[in-house]
């Protein structure tokens, strides 16, 4: 299938190809038809399926339809949970926006940074991509009004529940027109979701991609099993074992974070973390050095990693596992992406060994443990 054969107005398809789209991903086949008809969705799709695509493409297509920014409000809101999620929705937006015959402008806000800038700027945007928090404070100073918004995405909605911003959801929630569009996305559905979806959503068409046995075949998982004190020394020598220029590595807390990277910063291994307590833009030049291969380290938590979107990312190393079998698989798919191999290691401590047994029974496969106290 061709993105010709969606339904989208012609002059998105030459961006599309641009951007280097060759085809449609399953969850861009389903979304796509599915908003433009008008719909609500709830889309559940592993981060890096393509599903931010799958709402901004016909989102633009619905405004392109509009015509002229009519309001001094905006009309689509976009929630996310993190800064490094908002930068990304935007840039997205702004890929496609040029092919609108009309200027239309979308904004990222969101904490951490001067909110001076974002009063200036939010009165001339009809796309909004906000976290919670920041969005609140500005409707509290009256820099903007949410009675004209049309169509309402809640992105990582699950990581949006999980870090606790329900109570500001629904405070922004109450203060929506009744009559809008709702687009609901996750990597999972949990039960707090199941709650979100009922209270938001008019009969959506509910759009579920499952794993792909394949992508996961394309990883090659190993895990280690060594005593706790033995994590750091062995992390450094896989990585200058294996000779990774790129690694992403996995920790439960920005203080474990920060350790990490000091050892591996003492022991001369290009390494930074990215957590909430860093600025914005420290944040935001950290990534882009990861990105560009400046960087041969990132050390991150599951939250900050939504932001973190690689094609050939050769290697991920769980220092620390996840409390979800879920949070598991999307880790690992990180790597072997695009057709590529790559390599998912784990470090399990003795005291993470019951729980490491219980990801590879979610998952359906085994994988091989060696004892990681004999090489350190």
């Amino acid at each position: 299938m061709s993105f010709s054969a969606l339904g989208l107005f012609p002059a998105l398809l030459n961006p599309i190809e641009a951007a280097g789209y060759t085809q449609p991903t399953p969850i861009q086949q389903q979304v796509i038809p599915a908003v433009l008809a008008g719909r609500d969705v709830l889309g559940i799709a592993k981060t890096g399926s393509g599903k931010t695509a799958s709402y901004v493409l016909p989102i633009l297509h619905q405004l392109q339809q509009v015509g002229a920014f009519k309001y001094r409000e905006p009309t689509v809101l976009v929630l996310v949970p993190t800064r490094e999620l908002a930068d990304q929705v935007q840039r997205v937006f702004n890929e496609f926006l040029p092919a609108l015959s009309e200027r239309q402008t979308c904004l990222a806000i969101y904490g951490g940074v001067s909110i001076n800038p974002q009063m200036q700027e939010i009165g001339k945007a009809n796309i909004l991509v906000a976290t919670p928090g920041r969005l609140l404070e500005l409707i509290e100073k009256n820099a903007v009004k949410l009675s004209s918004i049309r169509i309402l995405v809640l992105d990582e909605a699950d990581k949006m529940l999980n870090l606790g911003f329900k109570a500001e959801v629904d405070q922004l929630l109450a203060r929506l027109p009744a009559q809008r569009q709702n687009l609901l996305f996750s990597a999972t559905l949990s039960a707090d979701l199941s709650l979100i979806q009922q209270l938001i959503l008019r009969n959506p068409q509910v759009i579920e991609v499952a794993e792909d046995a394949g992508d996961i075949d394309l990883i090659h998982q190993l895990a280690y099993l060594v005593s706790e004190e033995k994590k750091g020394p062995l992390l450094r020598y896989l990585i200058q074992q294996g000779n990774y220029q790129q690694v992403l590595v996995f920790a439960s807390s920005t203080l474990k974070t920060d350790a990490i990277v000091n050892k591996l910063v003492k022991n001369r291994i290009h390494a930074a973390s990215i957590h909430s307590k860093l600025s914005q833009q420290t944040r935001r030049d950290v990534l882009q050095q990861f990105k560009s291969g400046q960087l041969r380290v990132l050390v991150t938590t599951d939250l900050l990693a939504r932001g973190v979107d690689i094609e050939f990312l050769p290697c991920v190393i769980n220092y620390e596992l996840p409390r979800s079998p879920k949070d598991y698989v999307h880790r690992i798919g990180r790597t072997g992406r695009a057709d590529s191999p790559g390599d998912a290691i784990s470090l399990v401590s003795p005291e993470e060994a019951a729980h490491f047994q219980l990801i590879q029974k979610k998952m359906g496969k085994r994988v091989k443990t060696l004892s990681g106290d004999v090489i350190v």
